[in-house]
């Protein structure tokens, strides 16, 4: 369905509840599509008078559930903190996910579950690449919400084919952009190694980071998931005489790379994109990999990487310091971690769509408000949103890093930019605080 087809089909029903409305003397309730005032009806699937039903996948189980597996405690310790505050108009955020194993054939299955079966008004954070693209045509052919999705593939950012689906984080080709610019400007002698996974996240970011690195490029090594041996790939690279290393791949890979050269007795300087470089994760990676020969993520002091959202590693960040709140109140198992942190960031914003939609929205209502207020919303990103109706991109930007022990520092402002050869700038906008409630306060669109 395309946005047009989309609209019409909503202008359409919103023409003939006008019309029934109409007969019955009931035109001027108030109460109907995203508008406020009035009472709380069931406006939609997955919505009733105190509840809106949320679902989402994730791999709950696998080789890549290290790390991915805490984002729904996240979202689901920032749910029930607002669900402890009075709710979205009243209601109740009821918040279901199911574990897909990073399988996409599961992934199809489980999405197919929460939609006919659970009946959500939304799907939020669909976690993966291969795997979130598995149900993309089959959530827009039903009109399904499809917001927020874990991954950074231009694929979300399609508004023409794919009307219900928006992205979130910062996406891989203008994360590779801002890298590499930050390597020519600052290591304009290095000989550039990439190190990508073999998909659309190492494709994109390897276009961007081309657009400014192309003559320094020296060697370019895919690796496919769940091949663990990387030592074909490493050895590569030295040969090749790489003494910069750009990495687009999964935490997992971010160990088995640094293990394979410490064993081949290869240092170069690392680059990992943001989605890599959770030194925490990435740590405890290390020791299970290397049968407790390494204990921590001592490999990883120097190595450069992106941020856009606080971490834990900034504890006086006022960001971090209400998911800290938040997570000692939802009275869950664990310490809070940047995958938590991320889910809690996913779900404010996922509360800032549902209160700008209106008191009874409908799933179009609910598109509708991210595409015509969700680039004003400020939350936790350092940068802008991108989101229009023509636009269904999210972040707009990062900044550089560089790892240090469990901390990091900046070592870039935030830059900002679009695909393709926009510029790279930086950002304008001020840092936002939270509100002194931890809650959004958004006006409904209409």
């Amino acid at each position: 369905m395309t946005r047009s087809s989309r609209r019409l089909v909503s202008f359409v029903a919103a023409a003939t509840v006008a019309t029934t409305l109409a007969a019955c003397g009931g035109g001027d309730s108030g109460g109907g599509g995203g508008g406020g005032g009035g009472e709380n009806e069931a406006s939609d699937i997955g919505i009733t008078e105190d509840s809106i039903k949320l679902g989402a996948h994730y791999p709950l189980t696998g080789v890549a559930a290290p790390g991915y597996s805490e984002i729904p405690t996240g979202v689901q310790a920032y749910f029930d903190f607002v669900n402890a505050n009075g709710g979205v108009n009243g209601r109740q955020i009821e918040f279901v996910y199911r574990d897909d194993a990073y399988n996409p054939t599961n992934t199809s299955q489980v999405v197919n579950q929460l939609v006919l079966e659970d009946e959500v008004f939304a799907i939020m954070s669909g976690l993966g690449t291969p795997t979130h693209n598995a149900v993309t045509d089959f959530l827009n052919s039903e009109g399904v919400p499809d917001l927020f999705v874990s991954s950074g593939s231009r694929l979300w950012d399609d508004p023409e084919e794919k009307p219900y689906t928006f992205g979130w984080q910062p996406d891989y080709e203008i994360e590779g952009k801002i890298i590499g610019q930050y390597v020519a400007e600052n290591f304009p002698d290095a000989k550039v190694g990439l190190f990508l996974q073999g998909d659309d996240f190492g494709e994109d970011g390897s276009a961007g980071a081309r657009q400014f690195l192309e003559d320094q490029i020296v060697a370019e090594e895919t690796y496919v998931p769940g091949n663990t041996d990387v030592r074909p790939q490493i050895s590569a690279l030295q040969a090749a005489g790489a003494d910069f290393i750009l990495g687009f791949n999964v935490p997992s890979y971010t160990a088995l790379s640094q293990l394979t050269a410490l064993q081949l007795g290869y240092d170069p300087q690392w680059f990992y994109s943001n989605v890599g470089s959770d030194p925490v994760l990435v740590g405890s990676l290390l020791a299970r990999f290397s049968e407790g020969a390494i204990s921590d993520a001592s490999l990883l002091d120097g190595v450069l990487t992106t941020e856009y959202i606080p971490g834990v590693d900034n504890p006086d960040n006022e960001w971090t310091q209400l998911w800290q709140r938040v997570w000692e109140e939802s009275g869950q198992e664990g310490e809070l971690s940047n995958y938590r942190a991320y889910g809690m960031s996913q779900a404010y914003t996922m509360v800032q769509a549902l209160q700008a939609a209106g008191q009874n929205p409908t799933r179009d209502d609910l598109v509708a408000a991210v595409e015509q207020a969700g680039a004003e919303w400020e939350g936790p990103g350092f940068a802008p949103f991108r989101y229009s109706e023509d636009k269904h991109a999210g972040y707009s930007g990062m900044l550089v890093s560089r790892l240090l022990g469990q901390g990091s520092e900046e070592l870039t402002p935030v830059l900002v930019t679009d695909n393709g050869d926009a510029d790279i700038t930086e950002a304008e906008n001020e840092p936002a605080s939270p509100p002194e409630s931890g809650i959004p306060d958004e006006e409904p669109i209409n």
